[in-house]
């Protein structure tokens, strides 16, 4: 957050447009550091290393910069109240006081709060109804690929999504996040499926791998990595008593490739065609994508956005598609797309492994 951030600033500060970084955490020589591995050197961005609210404004109120960022939220306390920095009464008190000074001086202020393991705010979620707008930057650190995805927006759509790879000179935004995402894909490997998914209001290709492998006696394991594991034992018990798949007695693990997580329904068929795929150790065709949603009774449902989905398939490649059969009448269908319409999973398989 702090990198992404400090590229917006150097990018946004010009003559006209003085913008003040202020950083809680770290110092100005460390702040300075990392402007010199990011290559910045704008002189119209100002660095403050400070805590106290009071100073802070006195600082916005002499400089009237048009956009600030403070770094972060859970370091600035108000000296008047006795509880130490991160606590709900000093987030809360410091949120509304830079809420008041950007509404009083028409200028733009940016609050970064850390996110702890369980996904809240640390300190208090109460920060969140406080501001206008509120953008999670996600990712797993072990992984390049960062989303940045808008959950509030009093000002328009939360439904866009930002992909950002992290490299050595800070964060670039990624134009074909999908192509990227299949870059490495092994195209005759089994267990490996392509699902067209939605960030937002845009379509994503992700590759779904799978691992089917005989288990020791006692409990077999399901292990999922970007998908919901809950989900995972539906598709394994849809697979099992609908298809008749043996998977009682095997592991089996599931990934998402590039660290993103999958947690809408559509990318169902794919999750379960690439499980298939591992357990028979047969490849699936290579130019195929799947879509749709596995119900309890092996049934394909259809999903949302099919017309995006379809053409960010075609565009990269793709020749055919298995989709739910009730997905069938769109209006628009890329001509080089070929669908394959099935209304059970079992059919579907029929159709992804003929023969």
């Amino acid at each position: 957050k702090s990198t992404l951030l400090m590229q917006l600033a150097d990018r946004m500060a010009g003559p006209d447009f003085p913008v003040l970084y202020i950083s809680g955490e770290e110092s100005l020589g460390q702040l300075k550091m990392r402007a010199d591995r990011l290559g910045l050197h704008n002189p119209h961005l100002y660095l403050l290393n400070e805590t106290r609210m009071d100073a802070l404004a006195d600082h916005i109120q002499g400089m009237r910069p048009r956009l600030v960022i403070v770094d972060s939220i859970q370091t600035v306390y108000v000296e008047e109240i006795p509880s130490p920095p991160g606590s709900v009464s000093q987030v809360r008190e410091c949120a509304v006081r830079f809420q008041a000074m950007a509404k009083n001086l028409g200028i733009t202020i940016f609050l970064i709060g850390h996110v702890t393991k369980a996904g809240l705010i640390a300190g208090p979620k109460l920060l969140e109804h406080i501001v206008d707008t509120v953008l999670y930057l996600e990712g797993d650190r072990y992984h390049a690929f960062r989303l940045l995805r808008s959950v509030k927006n009093r000002f328009g759509a939360t439904s866009e999504v930002g992909v950002f790879e992290m490299r050595g000179d800070g964060m670039a935004e990624v134009p074909n996040p999908s192509e990227l995402f299949l870059a490495e894909r092994l195209i005759q490997a089994s267990g490996s499926a392509v699902a067209v998914t939605m960030e937002g209001t845009r379509p994503l290709l992700v590759e779904i791998q799978a691992l089917v492998s005989p288990a020791p006696p006692g409990a077999a394991r399901r292990t999922a990595n970007g998908v919901d594991p809950y989900r995972l034992l539906l598709l394994v018990a849809v697979l099992t008593k609908r298809v008749g798949l043996r998977l009682h007695d095997h592991d089996l693990f599931v990934n998402v490739v590039g660290g993103l997580r999958v947690d809408e329904p559509a990318a169902d068929l794919a999750i379960a065609m690439a499980i298939v795929s591992s357990a028979r150790d047969r490849p699936l065709p290579p130019d195929m994508v799947f879509i749709g949603e596995v119900g309890l009774s092996g049934e394909l449902r259809a999903v949302g956005h099919m017309e995006l989905r379809l053409a960010e398939a075609a565009q990269l490649g793709f020749r055919r598609c298995l989709l739910p059969r009730t997905a069938r009448r769109l209006r628009e269908v890329p001509p080089e797309l070929t669908l394959l319409p099935a209304r059970t999973l079992a059919e579907a398989i029929a159709v992804a492994f003929p023969g």
